[in-house]
């Protein structure tokens, strides 16, 4: 995001070339530091990812990977968007079946996801609070989570003018 914008959900105007600049290279650096190969393949699951604040499907990745060359084959894009997932470069979005860039690429994290279900655009938050309140609800329950999705439907600002 550029300074002084809605974290959230960025205006129509926003600049995305800054946000894609700055998630490749926290990309790069994360994998460096991780010892593990941000491939070819990888790379450009990520840009293509990476290109907007909007969730994308592994097919619609795949078409844009056509028309830029040779299509690979879908198991390809699906393994590279595992590794982009196991490295927290790229979160899974559940109820769209899609995938948005990780806007915290730099560190391990919870995330809470805003998903405008007109225009698609995702918004990552992070509240502690309500990782607090997961976990208390699931301690209470005496239940031990493996995983925390928490997606919240709705319009972004655009839309819901």
């Amino acid at each position: 995001m550029n300074p002084g914008e809605d974290t959230a959900f960025p205006p129509p105007e926003h600049d995305h070339n800054r946000c894609r600049t700055d998630l490749m290279r926290q990309a790069e650096v994360r994998c460096e530091a991780r010892h593990v190969r941000l491939t070819d393949q990888r790379r450009r699951v990520f840009a293509i990812v990476a290109a907007e604040h909007k969730a994308i499907g592994a097919y619609d990745i795949l078409a844009q990977l056509a028309q830029r060359g040779r299509p690979p084959a879908p198991v390809s894009v699906y393994r590279a968007l595992e590794f982009l997932v196991e490295n927290g470069l790229v979160h899974r979005v559940e109820s769209l079946n899609a995938y948005v860039a990780c806007a915290r690429n730099d560190v391990r994290h919870r995330a809470q996801f805003l998903v405008c279900k007109k225009c698609r655009t995702v918004a990552e938050i992070h509240s502690p609070l309500i990782e607090d309140a997961i976990a208390a609800g699931a301690q209470a329950a005496g239940f031990v989570p493996h995983a925390q999705i928490v997606e919240v439907a709705g319009l972004c600002r655009i839309c819901a003018e």
